[in-house]
């Protein structure tokens, strides 16, 4: 089942809140040399700090069931807000409810004891969640399977490589039957096998009717998973909404695009969805994309393509500055937000010129659609560099619809076209 936007909706929420979070702060003190803050203790030196506020009166409702991403740039707040939730932090104010048991993924190896072997731990951990030794030893074979280290369960966790502590880590958290599972970027350090696997458990637990608070970088995962994101940054709620809408804001803050007034009311979830769908475009403007249009493998504009069949994305660019060496760039996503594909004339080594205000460039990329049958969505985009700067001249989030025709596919997003020769002996 999926809403309007093409998002798949998860058939298990209902509208049960399992946590509540209410005008959410977390502030610390931060002090210009230990000595100051030695004197705070005794009260002895006033206003001796500066007062960082990691969070600054966060609301926010999660339903039974549903998947949260939050996502934002370093220091944005996205794991101080889980490790209040999980109760390893406590809030400065505001307050924080939550229905339902915890198993939580924060920093891996929280709760380890380096000394003890993996079974150990194992039974050390399942006791700190609540777990009787006999309800743990139910469990064991599955967290034993999932974990997948052989015979380093016997030894101590010190010798354990990054990836045996994360297995181990994960294994024991999602196997002790959590009604909440919360992960923060732990997955980032299995291999990619390890990986899939958790990912399938996801999967597994959506299914079941459980709610996953999950951060990541990987706005791919985010896009795929989540049935609702929330935007932070600098301890602020952006915005919360589809995922598709939610990674397109937050490209902006990532190139400092998005002004974000501290007093705007965002709580109204249908209004955010409609503001950040409406921005579709942003940048400096220094070059403006004026036009831009497809074309099938006979030359006539058409957003409907044959799967296999060549086309061209055009775009008529118009430079209202002088700008030294811009990119021209596309990218086709599927209608979750999830970037399948693009290039850009930097990758392609294709223009490295300088352009004057004034002039205008024609820029066209031809290349065969091999994805499968389906909808698309077309992104552009011109930027460059200002000496070691990144910058946005103009981009524009999902302008064209592309429809692929196709009577044959295949398992994934696009076609191998695989040649194969089938003989009998």
């Amino acid at each position: 089942m999926s809403n309007n936007n093409g998002v798949e909706q998860n058939p298990q929420l209902n509208n049960e809140t399992v946590i509540s979070i209410n005008g959410l702060k977390k502030m610390y003190k931060l002090y210009n040399k230990p000595s100051d803050r030695l004197l705070d203790a005794f009260g002895l030196k006033k206003n001796s700090y500066k007062e960082h506020y990691a969070l600054n009166g966060i609301d926010l409702e999660i339903k039974k069931g549903e998947t949260i991403g939050f996502i934002g740039t370093n220091g944005s707040g996205k794991s101080t807000i889980l490790k209040i939730i999980t109760g390893v932090l406590n809030p400065t104010a505001g307050n924080v409810e939550v229905n339902g048991r915890i198993s939580a993924l924060l920093e891996l190896g929280a709760g380890f004891n380096q000394e003890y072997n993996g079974i150990e731990n194992i039974y050390l951990n399942g006791t700190m969640m609540g777990f009787t030794r006999k309800e743990i030893d139910k469990r064991m074979d599955d967290i034993l399977s999932f974990a997948d280290i052989g015979d380093y369960i016997y030894q101590p966790v010190k010798t354990y490589s990054s990836g045996m502590f994360v297995r181990l880590a994960f294994a024991v958290a999602i196997n002790i039957d959590p009604e909440i599972l919360i992960v923060d970027e732990a997955l980032s350090v299995g291999d990619v096998f390890f990986q899939s696997k958790c990912y399938h458990k996801f999967e597994e637990f959506k299914a079941m009717g459980k709610t996953i608070l999950f951060v990541s970088h990987d706005l791919s995962s985010i896009a795929k998973y989540c049935d609702r994101v929330v935007v932070l940054n600098k301890g602020d709620k952006l915005a919360e909404g589809t995922p598709k809408d939610m990674i397109d804001l937050y490209k902006q803050v990532l190139v400092g695009q998005f002004a974000h007034e501290k007093d705007t009311s965002i709580a109204d979830l249908s209004d955010v969805g409609a503001e950040a769908s409406e921005a579709l475009e942003y940048g400096s403007k220094d070059a403006v994309i004026k036009e831009f249009y497809i074309t099938d493998s006979k030359g006539l504009r058409s957003n409907s393509l044959i799967k296999g069949s060549e086309f061209t994305i055009h775009m008529q660019v118009e430079f209202v500055n002088d700008v030294k060496q811009p990119i021209f760039a596309f990218a086709i996503k599927d209608v979750k937000g999830t970037e399948i594909t693009g290039t850009n004339t930097m990758f392609e080594k294709a223009f490295l010129e300088d352009v004057s205000k004034g002039e205008t460039i024609d820029v066209s990329f031809t290349q065969n659609i091999d994805l499968q049958g389906g909808e698309y969505l077309l992104s552009l985009g011109v930027t460059g560099y200002n000496l070691d700067t990144f910058v946005v001249y103009h981009r524009l989030y999902d302008v064209l619809n592309i429809s692929v025709i196709s009577d044959k596919n295949t398992v994934g997003f696009y076609d191998t076209n695989s040649r194969i020769e089938v003989s009998r002996k």
